[in-house]
């Protein structure tokens, strides 16, 4: 299920009434704590956030007229995702993210390689998210991103 928009606040406007409140404020906490650099975008027809070509000229290597993604939110059928390519190319992240989750979450962590699902949008761990965001720089991923991609 895609959120339609072609703006952030279009998109924002247009999430599903029942989700409204926890997808506006996961995305406030997201780009609150982002460090300087990364931007919020519409990213592959979804919210997005992401190294802009004016940081990052070259872009995303599978589309380069795409900004290099981080990470993102959607409001999915049965959840909302957090997608977080830092979680994917880092196991010490992931493994500080899945040791902290029980910290501040009563749900069990429902999550796949880079995709974290909260079924239950009064359950999620802002404050975690927002730690997590701050987490990595955008010079930190562009390097961590040639590195993988040199691989």
């Amino acid at each position: 299920m895609q959120t339609p928009g072609t703006t952030v606040a279009e998109l924002l406007n247009n999430v599903p009434e029942d989700r409204l409140e926890a997808f506006t404020k996961l995305h406030e906490v997201i780009a609150g704590n982002l460090p300087d650099g990364f931007e919020a975008a519409i990213s592959y027809g979804g919210l997005g956030y992401v190294v802009p070509h004016s940081v990052y000229p070259s872009g995303y290597h599978c589309k380069p007229s795409e900004p290099l993604p981080f990470a993102g939110i959607a409001s999915q059928k049965h959840s909302i995702n957090l997608y977080h390519m830092g979680i994917y190319a880092l196991p010490e992240l992931l493994d500080w993210f899945v040791t902290e989750y029980p910290k501040h979450s009563q749900q069990k962590l429902d999550m796949g390689k880079s995709c974290i699902r909260f079924k239950k949008p009064d359950e999620i761990p802002y404050e975690l998210i927002g730690e997590l965001m701050r987490k990595i720089s955008v010079e930190e991923w562009i390097t961590i991103y040639e590195e993988k991609m040199k691989k």
